[in-house]
């Protein structure tokens, strides 16, 4: 997960009961195996004494940041979307490398045609 991020910090006060999210997320960032995938990721903790929610704010390598509510959020649901990201960003900087344009342009006329080893469906089925 860290292996797309630059940069996470986690910030919640302590007696606030909405914290488990980001407690488990933290959990996470510091697990052996999350580290080594990239030891240059920084992993910051804000301790709050206010009344504002938890919430955990991670910058992707390519830049672009991205701030998640922990109140509403579960962790595993913000470490998802983080891999889901950062398997885009590793899809685009693959095209980019081979000198292809990013993003891909499928025209429309390829993508009404047929898979290969399908059959079309007959008229009958597509009024269902």
């Amino acid at each position: 997960m860290l292996k797309f991020l630059s940069r996470v910090k986690i910030e919640f006060n302590a007696l606030d009961p909405r914290t488990a999210s980001c407690m488990e997320f933290l959990a996470q960032c510091n697990a052996r195996k999350a580290k080594e995938s990239n030891p240059a990721c920084q992993v910051l903790v804000k301790r709050r004494t206010d009344d504002e929610p938890p919430k955990i704010t991670v910058a992707f390598v390519n830049g672009v940041e991205e701030v998640f509510d922990a109140t509403s959020t579960p962790a595993q649901t913000i470490r998802n979307m983080i891999l889901q990201k950062g398997q885009f960003l590793e899809t685009e900087q693959m095209f980019r490398e081979a000198g292809e344009p990013w993003p891909v342009l499928i025209p429309d006329e390829e993508l009404l045609q047929p898979a290969p080893g399908t059959k079309p469906r007959k008229a009958e089925e597509k009024k269902q």
